[in-house]
């Protein structure tokens, strides 16, 4: 099968190899030159450092030659570059064949999850050709091969299961899973939660207060899904708790060194700099807070986060307002 994948970062790199080692061929776009150059000479990405592409991949920058005669779509750019990256698509003359999302986010203000950001920019026909990949998954482990299972949804069972043959391998293991939406919020919202656990780690407070933080963190999640219809048990499985626990607990985890760079002292963009990736937790708590005000819905570690990151709040003020909020009764 001839694959078009674009995003070339790490999550990128690792499953445009593990697509090509199945057999198929995978040209793998970047919207810079510079890194598809780059790519191309060492076939070694920066941030997998000992790990050479398959043979299969093939590098570009240049997308209208990457999505033509594509057999299959994969993206893995970013919650906020998903839109005009499939613009482009579009104005290339679109696609005609299943497309997979992998980046986790909510974009800003539409509140659209990301596959149907891309049904809104590729029309309504492109419904039953998405697909949505998540779950617990660093590419650090992936591309060495370590045991991983994930979840893929579709709106269409056939294309779904097509999906889970094409990306299976011994040791990559997929779930399918008719609720799109819920696999798709759960890994956006447990960005949000792993930011809130490396701040927690970086003032020196204990396994409780994480364990705390992830438990009250996945009741926020369930009760803000209602308002994009989700089932809430989708939260309780790979793409939701597992997903959660593998963000919340790694220090490969962007999102929680990214939190533990802010207890650190410093700011948003210094910090997303010296992770050297977009940090997606930190757009995405913007989205979600915007989703819960506008239904009347309490997330107070998603508010505590957006206060921290955009209105100047101290972190350990944000601990002792989180501490000292009204008790009422667990419901789970």
């Amino acid at each position: 099968m001839r694959i078009a994948y674009l995003g070339a970062g790490t999550w990128g790199f690792c499953l445009a190899s593990l697509l090509a080692s199945n057999g198929n061929e995978v040209m793998l776009w970047s919207s810079n030159p510079e890194t598809s150059k780059i790519l191309s000479k060492r076939r070694e990405h920066p941030k997998l450092p000992r790990y050479k592409a398959d043979d299969k991949v093939v590098f570009t920058s240049d997308l209208k030659e990457a999505i033509a005669g594509a057999e299959l779509v994969v993206e893995s750019v970013t919650s906020k570059g998903i839109r005009p990256v499939f613009e482009q698509v579009l104005a290339f003359g679109g696609v005609k064949c299943p497309i997979v999302i992998t980046s986790k986010g909510i974009e800003q203000n539409s509140g659209l999850l990301l596959p149907e950001v891309v049904i809104q920019v590729l029309g309504e026909e492109s419904r039953k050709s998405i697909c949505c990949l998540s779950g617990p998954s660093h590419a650090e482990e992936v591309i060495h091969k370590l045991p991983t299972s994930i979840v893929c949804a579709s709106y269409d069972p056939q294309v779904m299961h097509q999906i889970v043959d094409i990306f299976t391998t011994p040791y990559f293991r997929i779930y399918p899973n008719a609720d799109v939406n819920g696999v798709a919020f759960g890994g956006a919202m447990k960005n949000i939660i792993a930011i809130a656990c490396g701040i927690s780690d970086g003032l020196g407070f204990g396994d409780n207060t994480k364990a705390a933080l992830m438990t009250r963190g996945l009741h926020e999640i369930r009760k803000l899904s209602i308002t994009k219809g989700c089932n809430p048990e989708t939260l309780n499985g790979l793409s939701g708790l597992g997903d959660l626990c593998v963000t919340c607990l790694s220090k490969l985890s962007r999102n929680y060194m990214f939190g533990r760079l802010i207890a650190d002292g410093l700011e948003s963009q210094a910090a997303q700099e010296q992770i050297g990736m977009v940090v997606e937790g930190a757009y995405t708590c913007v989205s979600a807070l915007q989703l819960a005000q506008k239904a009347h819905i309490e997330v107070p570690i998603t508010k505590a986060i957006y206060a921290i990151l955009y209105e100047g709040l101290n972190p350990r003020d944000a601990v002792k307002s989180l501490l000292q909020r009204a008790i009422k009764e667990e419901h789970l």
